[in-house]
């Protein structure tokens, strides 16, 4: 079943002071949290420039998962950005962007590896960290290990895809306070690497804190 959110119970602007949770991912690191159906998880860019990779798991069954497949299949469009309905494998809809100060979020170009570091950058990066490991720190919290580990959404992360349709990641186009409203629409596992990525532009080559906050639309 396509499950389609409820727009009609989101306020037309959401108060920071009434989020039921707020949190500062450091720079580099993991982070997951629970969104229930109906909850607005908001990624606010604190810096701006910071590459954020997210996943989505239904919280009841974590086989099903987000597809950027899916989503672009959705859409007709590669880019997410307010409106956009976030699918996952099995054809439902896990949430919606309600609102994006940034304009424009890659789901494209996955996320850095170890092994993708030494192909793009040298050898010399084979020890740096990357957001493959970081999902696979998160997800270990839920039971999960590498195999759950799927293409995600790069939200602030500038990705053009060229007339040969080849894919560039140059400077990031989010300003110190960017945010994007994620509202679920059924109970979801969230998982973000707080990119750790420096040597390449998507994270301004320093890798910065971003901040999440959940609102429940009834009290907000």
């Amino acid at each position: 079943m396509n499950q389609r959110p409820n727009f009609s119970a989101l306020p037309v602007a959401l108060d920071p002071a009434k989020a039921i949770y707020d949190f500062t991912i450091p720079a580099n690191q993991p982070w997951t949290g629970i969104v229930r159906r109906g909850q607005v998880l908001r990624i606010i860019d604190v810096e701006g420039q910071q590459a954020v990779d997210t996943l989505f798991y239904s919280l009841a069954d974590t086989s099903e998962r987000y597809s950027a497949q899916d989503t672009i299949l959705e859409q007709g469009a590669p880019y997410v950005t307010t409106g956009t309905r976030l699918m996952s494998n099995i054809g439902n809809v896990l949430a919606t962007v309600v609102a994006d100060t940034c304009g424009r979020h890659d789901t494209s170009a996955g996320a850095c590896s170890c092994e993708a570091n030494i192909v793009r950058f040298g050898h010399h990066t084979k020890y740096m960290h990357a957001c493959r490991e970081n999902f696979i720190v998160a997800m270990s919290r839920h039971g999960m290990t590498k195999r759950d580990i799927v293409p995600n959404i790069n939200f602030f992360m500038n990705v053009p895809i060229e007339p040969d349709g080849k894919l560039a990641i140059v400077d990031g186009v989010s300003r110190p306070g960017d945010h994007v409203d994620i509202l679920a629409a059924m109970d979801l596992i969230s998982a973000i690497s707080n990119c750790p990525q420096v040597n390449n532009p998507c994270n301004g080559f320093n890798p910065t804190p971003v901040r999440v906050m959940i609102f429940d639309p009834a009290i907000a």
